[in-house]
């Protein structure tokens, strides 16, 4: 019996001791569970974070082009839009140009030049604009071009005055009140030329009242003066980094008495081209580019005279980058010398109740200096002025009278290959 017990006893020993190694090992294992559960934790949190912060980065991103989007103006959202360069870099909207300047929207890397033909406030013109204002005168398509420009430039044939005394023995003699020159400001208008055959149609009177209402009205004009300094001086004007020299001067003056003289207000004459000349090389150095605005050739007949064209030849020999004409009131011939354009006529511009067709020349000027030259056709028709709808046969005529170039369909022009 006790040997019975005593083996009973060990069996529970026994039992016992297993219990115990039992409960151990679980406890032992416990640990590594736990540790496990909490990795798993720790890596779904961290997922749940890396998450949260992407969401975090996207939502900033959408932001930040949100702000950016914000900060561009309306009128460059387009060029905004289409910022992506061929490298897949987008350009910073932030990027503008030099404030100093009077940059437009228009990319900083080019400049754009306008120049109209002869421009006349006739008193039919002038009732037009004081019933509808500008956009009674020129087709709203045209002022967009015109306004568009950085800088525009044309031929003002008459003077703003209401003093003086008209010419005895001339034919045509044109004023119009100083008032007007909001005609200028409106059509975008940035500097004029004097220099031609009817500034001084009521004497150095109305003249001189001319020079002190385009002054007041912030409007630079080149080709006439108080006095020979002025009226050949080369104004100078800053676009995009880049100087542009303008002069004027005239090949058709009525009589001796319209010379500018040391104190005699009159105009800038060329017939001796030689001081024209010695103007260009001084405004070639200190600008990037130089137009040479002339008043020339023979009325009404759309060939440049010899001279004219030897003369042009001459201008850019010194410097001139683009040689301008009027006085035909038509289109002339188109030609480049040295890759420099010339236009020999640019025709009427606004020109009271004359219809016609004309063109409007634009130059751009490319980052690296180059420079295209494109026409905007127009017509003109009751005091007013449109965009032609169909320039074809137009533009055909005008290569017609041209000298080795091509003129496109879309009105770019380009020299012949030699």
């Amino acid at each position: 019996m006790k040997i019975v017990k005593s083996i009973a006893n060990i069996l529970i020993g026994i039992c016992l001791l297993l219990a115990v190694v039992i409960v151990l090992k679980t406890d032992a294992g416990q640990p590594d569970d736990a540790a496990g559960l909490s990795e798993d934790r720790n890596h779904a949190a961290q997922k749940d974070a890396d998450q949260e912060n992407t969401e975090r980065e996207n939502a900033g991103l959408d932001n930040r082009k949100q702000n950016e989007a914000q900060k561009v103006e309306p009128s460059d959202r387009d060029s905004a839009e289409r910022a992506e360069t061929g490298d897949g870099h987008v350009k910073d909207p932030q990027e503008q140009p030099d404030q100093n300047t009077e940059d437009s929207g228009k990319d900083a890397k080019e400049l754009l030049l306008a120049f109209g033909g002869d421009v006349l406030l006739s008193d039919g013109l002038n009732a037009v604009y004081d019933k509808g204002g500008i956009a009674s005168v020129y087709d709203s398509r045209v002022l967009e071009k015109m306004q568009a420009a950085d800088i525009l430039m044309i031929n003002q044939e008459f003077p703003f005055s209401t003093k003086g005394t008209a010419m005895e023995d001339k034919q045509y003699t044109f004023r119009a009140n100083p008032r007007y020159v909001q005609i200028f400001k409106d059509m975008g208008v940035d500097i004029v030329t004097l220099a031609n055959n009817h500034t001084l149609d009521f004497g150095p009177e109305a003249l001189l009242d001319t020079l002190s209402t385009l002054e007041d009205a912030g409007l630079p004009y080149v080709g006439a003066g108080e006095n020979l300094e002025r009226a050949a001086r080369v104004i100078r004007m800053e676009k995009g980094g880049r100087k542009i020299g303008f002069l004027g001067a005239s090949r058709v003056i009525p009589v001796t008495g319209w010379y500018a003289g040391k104190e005699r207000p009159g105009l800038f004459a060329t017939y001796d081209p030689a001081q024209m000349l010695e103007k260009i090389a001084e405004a070639k150095e200190t600008c990037d580019y130089v137009v040479a605005y002339v008043h020339w050739g023979v009325e009404y007949a759309d060939t440049p005279e010899e001279y004219q064209r030897q003369m042009a030849q001459k201008y850019i020999d010194a410097g001139a980058d683009l040689v301008v004409g009027s006085h035909p009131h038509v289109l002339q011939g188109i030609e480049y010398y040295k890759g420099k354009p010339i236009l020999y006529s640019l025709g009427n511009f606004l020109f009271g109740q004359w219809a016609g067709e004309t063109v409007m020349a634009e130059i751009t000027i490319k980052e690296d200096g180059a420079a295209g030259l494109k026409l905007v056709p127009l017509t003109m028709k009751n005091n007013q002025t449109f965009l032609m709808e169909e320039p074809k046969r137009l533009f055909e005529e005008l290569q017609r009278i041209s000298f080795g170039v091509s003129i496109s369909e879309n009105g770019i022009v380009t020299p012949n290959a030699e």
